[in-house]
């Protein structure tokens, strides 16, 4: 017999776990989305179309729209619904020195926890070498973005942790690469320095480097929406 107070069973429970999942799953469409162009700038999303398209309720689709805004993915006023939000240059370029400087830290302290063991960051580079191979963006995209989440977590640092994932990398990092600045072959093979400092558990060394490489990598940027992107430009 249970205790007084405490319910037998929680099916409630399971309906929010499996509406979370809902959410993020129509958040990560709604994404791609957005990043391959699908849903252009000023475009209106329409959560009960949303909804009828997904097969799922209103409410994910609500709850993703707000995240997506709370992202400034997408902006929604009262009587108008929700529209895709066009990122100006500078909110793109903007986060480059923040994340550098993070993931600086991240990789200072990664780097004597990961010393002769960063296979898996070998691995995420060999990913990213076979993605730019085969001119796979979004592949090429998901094994760059795994292969900082791995040096973000092994620093230790939650706090670090929770800021570096509030940045969205994996989407910014998208609309970066979708600019083209240089090959992505170039982009893989600019990871093999700082695997090979963090393999020497050279903390100090992993982290000027990938300080240098994330705002090489922004300045490449802003130059590159400044003016017109030259085919094959090192970037």
């Amino acid at each position: 017999m249970p205790r007084s107070g405490v319910t037998p069973n929680r099916p409630q429970h399971r309906r929010c776990v499996s509406r979370l999942r809902l959410r993020d799953q129509v958040k990560h469409v709604l994404l791609e989305r957005i990043v391959d162009g699908t849903d252009a700038s000023g475009e209106r999303i329409v959560e009960i179309r949303v909804a009828q398209e997904l097969g799922v309720s209103q409410a994910p689709a609500r709850e993703a729209l707000r995240e997506l805004e709370l992202m400034r993915v997408v902006e929604c006023a009262p009587f108008r619904g929700a529209r895709v939000r066009g990122a100006r240059p500078e909110e793109i370029v903007e986060i480059y020195p923040v994340r550098a400087a993070l993931e600086e830290v991240a990789a200072r302290e990664a780097a004597p926890r990961l010393a002769g063991l960063a296979e898996p960051l070998a691995q995420e580079v060999e990913s990213m070498r076979a993605a730019a191979a085969a001119d796979d963006v979004r592949r090429f995209v998901s094994h760059d973005v795994a292969f900082h989440r791995v040096l973000v977590l092994a620093s230790g640092n939650r706090t670090l942790a929770d800021i570096w994932e509030g940045l969205h990398v994996d989407l910014r990092t998208r609309l970066t690469l979708t600019e083209r600045l240089g090959p992505l072959a170039d982009v893989a093979e600019a990871h093999v320095p700082l695997l090979e400092a963090v393999q020497a558990g050279e903390g100090r060394r992993a982290g000027r480097l990938l300080r240098a490489h994330i705002e090489g990598f922004g300045r490449a940027l802003a130059q590159g929406l400044a003016h017109p992107l030259v085919e094959g430009r090192d970037a």
